[in-house]
């Protein structure tokens, strides 16, 4: 089950959405706590109490209860779930009215609540996200429901961005797959060996983060249809450090097995040869000519010196041939003969 929770300040915009969907007949009230009117009566019902603390900006509370595709609660169940979950979320004394959609293909309820109780103090709404996780794990146990996430504090869960994806396609996220798909391989794996076979076996190819000289092993990635999830993000549970503590893992002994499975992750592992380095033959070279340089006689005419090594050394082409270097020293030599010309004839020699 997904819980997408918002805090708000205006009753009548989440309200007016909700009865929308009613006068559109792909919404009902299941329960409420408040008198079923039009939208502005229910408002100022609500604000009624909210001015027990005029100063609270953010007074509406708006959850949607949104079950796996596989799921099925009737009227009476969910009502009784949501009432659960509110009194959890610690609104136990507050204003609540609760909507059924069917305009989706997943069951779905939203929730309207007033932070403000009825006594006048404020529902805090601290960490609520990750409060209202960990009241779904519950609730998910007692109702039967398909278990999204079992333990917060070890196991990552999903972010807006997720949930909203998975509300559009109605897909599993691959987050969770890997979780319950390398969660069962470790806790079957005895050793690393297996634990690594157990992965291919399900079509998640492992990457290890392993040290060139020693061939220690520092994280782990999992590769899965194509998405890399690095083990750390998808919890502490599955970090290499956790996972260690839970197979036979041994640095020397798994080095190759370890190495051979990046290989095959990258598609460079070769048949019978596992990840292991194989020397490159040298191209073949031209005799005489150094590799990266070309053959001097395929030169061109243009060039005025051979480079070897860091300078020139010889011209390539003829004294003879005209170049516009050699042209240039020419007429740079003509112009001095005619100068000293010049003052000798001025000093009458």
């Amino acid at each position: 089950m997904i819980g997408k929770v918002t805090i708000g300040k205006d009753f009548y915009g989440v309200l007016a959405y909700n009865e929308k969907k009613v006068e559109e007949g792909v919404g009902y009230v299941i329960d409420s706590n408040i008198g079923q009117s039009t939208t502005v009566n229910m408002t100022q019902e609500f604000n009624l109490v909210r001015q027990l603390r005029p100063g609270l900006g953010n007074a509406v509370f708006h959850v949607s209860l949104n079950l796996p595709y596989s799921d099925r609660l009737n009227d009476k169940e969910f009502a009784s779930l949501g009432c659960d979950y509110l009194m959890k979320m610690g609104f136990d004394n507050n204003q609540f009215i609760m909507y059924r959609h069917t305009d989706t293909k997943h069951e779905h309820i939203h929730i309207v609540a007033n932070r403000v109780r009825y006594s006048g103090r404020i529902t805090n709404d601290s960490n609520i996200k990750r409060r209202s996780r960990e009241v779904l794990n519950n609730l998910e146990k007692k109702y039967g429901l398909t278990q999204i996430s079992t333990n917060v504090s070890s196991i990552k869960s999903l972010d807006q961005r997720e949930i909203e994806k998975t509300l559009r396609t109605g897909d599993l996220p691959i987050k969770l797959v890997l979780q319950k798909k390398i969660g069962s391989a470790i806790s079957r794996a005895s050793d690393t060996t297996e634990f690594i076979k157990l992965l291919q076996e399900q079509n998640i190819s492992p990457r290890f983060n392993t040290s060139t000289t020693t061939g220690r092993v520092s994280g782990i990635s999992f590769n899965y249809q194509g998405i890399v999830y690095k083990g750390s993000t998808l919890g502490k549970k599955y970090s290499w450090n956790s996972i260690v503590k839970q197979i036979d893992y041994g640095q020397d002994r798994d080095r190759s097995i370890i190495l051979s499975a990046n290989g095959k992750e990258r598609g460079t592992d070769r048949v019978g040869e596992g990840n292991l380095r194989t020397a490159i033959k040298p191209e073949p070279r031209s005799e005489g000519v150094a590799k990266g340089t070309e053959d001097p006689a395929q030169q061109s005419k243009g060039h005025v010196g051979k480079i070897e090594g860091n300078g020139m050394t010889w011209p390539l082409a003829n004294e003879t041939d005209w170049t516009p270097f050699k042209l240039e020293l020419n007429g740079h030599g003509a112009r001095k003969k005619s100068k000293r010309k010049k003052k000798r004839k001025g000093l009458g020699l």
